[in-house]
């Protein structure tokens, strides 16, 4: 923890803000989950990132915490000079474009788990045919070991990156055991967990978003 107030946030506070820039607005026991803290943890971070006036909680229709326009600021100043003292530019943006690479299917494979084609006809799929969504979901397995030997390089590079992995594994791991919203409608799902992957390549690399 850095001191209280301030405005150069380092180590697990660091963790949590770079958190809350790739999650967006999250309750505590998210931004816990995601940054692989307690919750007692995460919330001194997030406090401390509060007095900084990084942060701030809100108890409106998106509620939990977010980032100010000061924190969307000093996160992507800290993730650049991260980069940088890491030297870890070539091996994030190579393994950045071996992830554009799977994205779309995994975009496929959400769609193929949301949806089925019965003649001709897209309609939800019910999840009453446990044949049709092992197939989709030993496909999810596919992916996600492909998707883990890029995000074994980016965590060689970057330990954070290694948190990914394992929320990936434990998405795919439940939902094999019958927790069907762990595929895309939860905010631990894969999909959600792919998503914040995502930006957080892209806010390591200084992208924005197409």
């Amino acid at each position: 923890m850095t001191r209280v107030g301030s405005p150069h946030p380092t180590g697990a506070e660091l963790l949590v803000l770079h958190t809350l820039r790739c999650a967006g607005w999250s309750e505590l026991s998210r931004v816990a989950e995601a940054a692989g803290l307690t919750e007692p943890e995460a919330e001194s971070e997030l406090i401390d990132l509060a007095v900084a006036g990084l942060a701030v909680r809100t108890t409106d229709g998106f509620g939990g915490w977010g980032l100010t326009a000061a924190g969307r600021a000093a996160a992507a100043e800290r993730i650049a000079q991260e980069l940088e003292l890491s030297g870890a530019q070539r091996t994030v943006a190579a393994a950045y474009a071996r992830f554009l690479v799977l994205n779309p299917e995994l975009l496929d494979l959400c769609t193929a788990w949301q949806l089925r084609v019965v003649d001709g006809a897209s309609l939800p799929n019910d999840h009453l045919d446990p044949d049709y969504d092992a197939l989709v979901l030993r496909r999810f397995a596919d992916l996600n070991a492909r998707a883990d030997a890029v995000l074994t390089e980016l965590s060689s590079a970057l330990a954070r990156f290694g948190r990914y992995r394992f929320r990936l594994t434990v998405a795919l791991t439940r939902a094999w055991a019958g927790e069907r919203d762990r595929v895309t409608d939860s905010t631990s799902s894969y999909h959600t967990v792919w998503f914040q992957l995502h930006e957080d390549l892209l806010a390591t690399l200084g992208l924005p978003r197409e």
